[in-house]
């Protein structure tokens, strides 16, 4: 039982307590005073004495009568020892200053003898009881993410004798509402938090592999260029050695300069050797002064299948540019090439190897994964407009990719108000319609997002692919072009001209529904052969190709076509899916459905049901579903109106929010501490708290306070006292 004290407080002022008291004597002497003008009447006396009771209760609410009552603790009061268990704490950076030879602990290991009731209760405080609680987070492994309000919070709540609260932590919160939330609560409360720091405040030797970016598919026997990043934290300047294994077997090395508390951006390359699944496992060895050699490895699932695409290359005269393009694609082996050369001006169109008379039909366009757009517009004997709605679909539903490459007739203007001005990426300078032509030669700049994209990756490594970029011949003709649009993407600019917006944009992309758009601002790409051959002409066209139709060959069968993105999702993110499918006359589907399961790596079971897509989007069906488990899903998607079934795997990465090296961050600790009016130690100086404990005040009584002046029963007595008032009077003939 809690042991109870109560007592009755007036919240008011001493002169409005002495008005109160002067106004209840005068009511008093004025109702005796009635009472004895009516000979002492029984009847008068009562209702006399019913007004009296009435003033005084008045007078006695409006100086806000309230009841207090305090209830004494039953129980000892409670120490919380709140210990971090999350994946950060196994980052082993915690080096013994008694031995700076020796083997660094991991910040759990630090912690764990602190994880003892002796440790923290003074041998004189029988009345203080020590409890331990582990936190992370509330996901499924908790251990993948730290919630640092979350345990705070959890502490509070459970336990309602805090006397304060002990966080062993390396502060690293990264999930969850801001810690300083619960550290406000506490302060509310009272309730001290020391935090004990544990980590290392500055970056310890080390080298990590930061990532790898494989795409999710290969093409047999073509070079596949792996991107990767390693960071270092040492002292010096580093020669490293990057090892890619395939299937665990070891089968490139490259050797990288990695400078100190730098890093370095390089690429791979491999070629596979054969169709099938395959695990890339790319590592360094582990330095002579590295402390932190778990993150020195990543590993990721691709698939290697062969390739085919089918690109469509619409222009009006065999332009130089337009020339050595069908030259580089034609000699691809992956490309299936189709050219239509209009030839405006002559009773025929052009012809050839690989040339067709007409523009494709719907149908046939639909086959198309990458059209080149040249020098072309609406007009006679060029495009119509229900063909450019035909670009327009082929882009938002089909995943297909569009490129823009305009030239010195300025057939592009004709696009700006039809189907494809949504498409375009840039807005065109309409008082230079035929774009600038200059004497002197211009050249291409790599913005920043230039310098890291795969469509420019001309050189094996970022200086060299700099260097290229460079020294690559230059133009004397660009259009003329005011700005990129917003949602954009600019690639490359001029690297001189400016408009009102900045620097002429050249190479510009953009994601327009399920597909992609690239515009290509001059007409001399063909020029960067000068002296190299086709080496850099023919490896950018390549990649764009390439890169324009990634979404698209994710998986296609007969009649259906399943993508998705991003191509490498992590736990908790929204999956987009998209399908293609076609009647069995080769026509987009436009009403049905498509039914998605998605198998996760433990065998669970998820069914998406796709919905078809708006306005242009026949033949699209979408939807969405959110992975929660790491690994391997199995997709498969089926169509009931055409029977067709296509199935594609999807790797899951984890959430990796918890990576072992970073540092700990003491300023939350900190801010938490302060917050709460508690101190910030290290784990050297844990010691030094245990006067603080002992010297800790007793929690505050609790103390309930009922408000009688404003409560329901009061205002009831009041109001039935005045009732019987109000009928005593009538029945007496008062008016």
């Amino acid at each position: 039982m809690q042991e109870q004290q109560g007592n009755l407080e007036f919240f008011s002022s001493g002169t409005f307590l002495g008005l109160s008291l002067a106004v209840m004597i005068v009511a008093g002497i004025l109702c005796w005073l009635a009472w004895h003008r009516s000979g002492y009447s029984k009847k008068t006396g009562g209702l006399e004495l019913l007004r009296f009771v009435l003033i005084c209760l008045v007078v006695i609410t409006l100086n806000q009568p309230e009841w207090l009552q305090t209830q004494l603790p039953d129980q000892r009061s409670t120490l919380a020892v709140l210990w971090d268990e999350s994946n950060s704490m196994k980052t082993r950076d915690v080096i013994d200053p008694q031995d700076l030879s020796g083997t660094p602990k991991s910040r759990a290991e630090t912690i764990q003898p602190l994880v003892s009731e002796e440790v923290w209760k003074p041998s004189d405080a029988n009345d203080l009881s020590v409890v331990f609680e582990p936190f992370s987070s509330q996901l499924d492994p908790a251990e993948e993410a730290t919630d640092l309000n979350a345990g705070l919070s959890q502490v509070l709540d459970t336990h309602a004798n805090l006397r304060g609260v002990v966080l062993l932590s390396d502060g690293d919160w990264n999930i969850g509402n801001s810690p300083v939330e619960a550290a406000t609560r506490f302060r509310m409360r009272g309730i001290p938090v020391f935090a004990v720091g544990v980590g290392s405040k500055v970056p310890l030797p080390d080298l990590a592999l930061v990532s790898m970016d494989a795409p999710t598919y290969a093409v047999v026997n073509k070079q596949l260029r792996i991107p990767f990043v390693v960071r270092s934290t040492m002292g010096q300047d580093r020669d490293v050695s990057v090892t890619l294994s395939v299937n665990k077997e070891s089968t490139v090395t490259k050797l990288i300069r990695v400078p100190a508390m730098s890093q370095a951006q390089e690429n791979m390359a491999w070629i596979p050797p054969a169709t099938g699944d395959y695990t890339l496992t790319m590592r360094i060895p582990r330095d002579t002064q590295e402390l932190i050699p778990e993150n020195n490895e990543l590993s990721v699932p691709i698939s290697v299948r062969k390739e085919q695409l089918k690109v469509l290359v619409v222009e009006s005269y065999p332009r130089w540019e337009y020339r050595y393009l069908r030259n580089a694609l034609e000699r691809d082996p992956g490309v299936e090439l189709t050219c239509l050369l209009f030839h405006p001006k002559l009773p025929k169109v052009g012809g050839g190897r690989s040339y067709i008379k007409n523009f494709p039909t719907t149908n046939e366009l639909s086959r198309y994964d990458v059209v080149f757009l040249g020098d072309v517009g609406v007009g006679e004997k060029q495009l119509t407009v229900e063909q450019t709605r035909d670009l327009r679909q082929l882009v938002s539903a089909q995943a297909s990719g569009l490129v823009f490459m305009p030239g010195r007739t300025g057939m592009h203007e004709s696009l700006m108000s039809g189907p494809l001005a949504d498409l375009y990426p840039v807005v065109l300078d309409a008082a230079t319609p035929y774009g600038v032509g200059s004497g002197t030669q211009g050249y291409f700049a790599l913005t920043q997002l230039g310098q890291r994209s795969l469509l420019t990756r001309l050189g094996e490594t970022e200086e060299i692919n700099r260097q290229v970029w460079r020294t690559l011949p230059g133009f004397y003709w660009y259009a003329g072009v005011k700005r990129a649009k917003a949602g954009t993407e600019t690639i490359a600019v001029h690297d001189e001209v400016a408009t009102a917006s900045g620097r002429v944009p050249l190479i510009v992309t953009k994601t327009y529904g399920a597909g992609k758009v690239l515009f290509m601002g001059t007409d001399s790409a063909w020029r960067w052969r000068q002296g190299v051959e086709d080496k850099y002409h023919y490896r950018f066209w390549s990649q764009v190709a390439r890169w324009m139709a990634y979404r698209r060959q994710m998986a296609q069968g007969e009649s259906m076509r399943l993508f998705y993105s991003p191509d490498r999702p992590h736990v908790d993110d929204a999956v987009m899916l998209n399908a293609n499918v076609n009647d069995p006359l080769g026509a987009p589907l436009d009403k049905g459905s498509v039914v998605v399961q998605a198998i996760s790596p433990s065998g669970k079971t998820q069914t998406i049901r796709l919905q078809p897509g708006e306005g242009d989007a026949i033949g699209l069906f979408t939807g969405s579903f959110v992975p929660k488990e790491s690994g391997n899903y199995r997709l498969v998607a089926n169509s009931t109106e055409t029977g067709a079934s296509i199935q594609i795997d999807l790797s899951v990465q984890g959430l990796n929010r918890e990576q072992q090296g970073r540092l700990a961050r003491f300023d939350v600790l900190d801010e938490i501490a302060k917050i709460t009016d508690g101190r910030l130690v290290s784990i050297s100086d844990v010691r030094s708290l245990l006067d603080y404990l002992a010297a800790l005040p007793e929690p505050e009584p609790t103390v309930h306070r009922t408000r009688i002046w404003a409560h329901p029963l009061w205002a009831g007595l009041l109001i039935l006292l005045l009732g019987l008032f109000w009928i005593a009077r009538k029945m007496m003939g008062a008016i």
